[in-house]
């Protein structure tokens, strides 16, 4: 095979972004220092948030906010199955009982009424709601969270997929129908910090709680102490708290990143648009996900909807096949609630059927317009279209 094998998605590295870091490794402050103060405020910008919380990674954004909102022993959390693993262990992680959601088979997202049909099963009251913007695409939040706020549910919305996404009246991780949004920096997110997090929410008094509780739960402030405020060494812990500080090495690394938002969201929207176009022609077995009104989404993923028994094959051997055309592709997700850990026989129809025929194929910056077309004609092979 001489043509570069395409994964399903990757990091987009470039000489500023190296520069960063080298800059970062010659100063004092490997971590605990400036950078982190300087990609917050800029996150804060880049989503119109109140406030931003740079932490270790996606898992401990989530877990962070759930236990700076309180989420303990025994707590009621809607999560939606068709997610990845941490949305729901987060909620393990303080204590609380996970309710898993059904989604839109056609999007895979939490709707209104999937959600209304989980808190039903709950069967109490419920304390969080974790929407999960899937690929890139946002719930319809405005419903989401009109019911949450009716009973009274905090709302945490996992944005690890959605940094950049637009929709009606304002942008994903402004904090406007949520308490806080969670944002991921893995290599093959938008933006890349080797391993990162964030959080961003517009509340003031949660979000110095979230700094306290990701540094072990340690203040510095004077004014809370119970022992002598003179005295320069002073810290003292108030509560439990965790070690998930975000390194100022990967913090640089993050914040050049950040400065390329822009361009990574265009390109990401380029490269959809020629799938689009693409599959269009290949009928209803081949054909995209089915997009959200009144949005203009930043891709993290690209899903095909692709109906497997109909065409004669399975998706073992259509992943096999594009694999030795050097084309790589993924399944998100296996649905949560069938995953031994939770083993929840919640007949949850709407995921079954995304499940059954979703697959992730290459999508990332670094692409070219042939490697999409590429991609296309692969597919076409595989399963029996032409490619025009």
């Amino acid at each position: 095979m001489s043509e570069r094998f395409l994964p399903y998605g990757r990091q987009f590295i470039d000489e500023a972004d190296i520069a960063a870091v080298t800059r970062v490794l010659k100063t004092d402050f490997l971590t605990c220092g400036p950078e982190i103060d300087r990609f917050e405020r800029a996150f804060e910008k880049a989503t119109g948030a109140g406030h931003a919380i740079a932490c270790s990674n996606g898992t401990a954004a989530l877990h962070l906010a759930l236990a700076g909102l309180g989420v303990g022993d025994g707590d009621i959390c809607i999560v939606p199955t068709i997610t990845f693993v941490a949305t729901a262990n987060a909620v393990l992680y303080c204590g609380g009982r996970v309710f898993f959601a059904d989604v839109d088979p056609a999007t895979g997202l939490m709707t209104r009424a999937t959600l209304a049909d989980a808190m039903a099963r709950a069967g109490g009251p419920v304390k969080a709601i974790l929407p999960v913007h899937l690929g890139g695409q946002s719930c319809d939040m405005a419903a989401i969270a009109d019911l949450a706020r009716e009973h009274g549910a905090a709302i945490v919305e996992d944005s690890c997929h959605a940094i950049g996404t637009r929709r009606s009246g304002g942008q994903v991780g402004d904090g406007r129908f949520c308490d806080a949004a969670t944002f991921s920096f893995h290599p093959v997110k938008t933006l890349a910090a080797g391993e990162g997090g964030a959080i961003t929410t517009n509340d003031a008094e949660l979000a110095e709680r979230l700094r306290r509780l990701r540094s072990h739960g340690i203040t510095r402030e004077t004014g809370e102490f119970i022992g002598d405020p003179a005295e320069p060494w002073r810290q003292e812990l108030h509560e439990l708290g965790w070690n998930y500080r975000l390194p100022d090495i990967n913090a640089a690394l993050l914040g050049s990143q950040l400065s390329k938002l822009d361009r990574f969201v265009a390109r990401r929207r380029e490269l959809a648009s020629i799938y689009d176009r693409g599959f269009a022609r290949f009928g209803e077995h081949v054909r995209p996900i089915a997009r959200m009104p009144d949005q203009d989404p930043c891709w993290h993923l690209y899903v095909l909807r692709i109906d497997f028994e109909a065409l004669g094959t399975t998706r073992i051997e259509v992943m096999n096949a594009l694999r030795e055309r050097g084309i790589g592709s993924q399944v998100h997700y296996i649905p949560v609630h069938t995953q031994k850990l939770y083993d929840d026989p919640s007949p949850l129809p709407g995921a079954a059927e995304y499940y059954r025929t979703c697959l992730s194929i290459p999508l990332f910056v670094g692409m070219t317009d042939d490697d999409a077309h590429r991609v296309i004609r692969a597919v076409g092979d595989v399963t029996g279209h032409k490619a025009l």
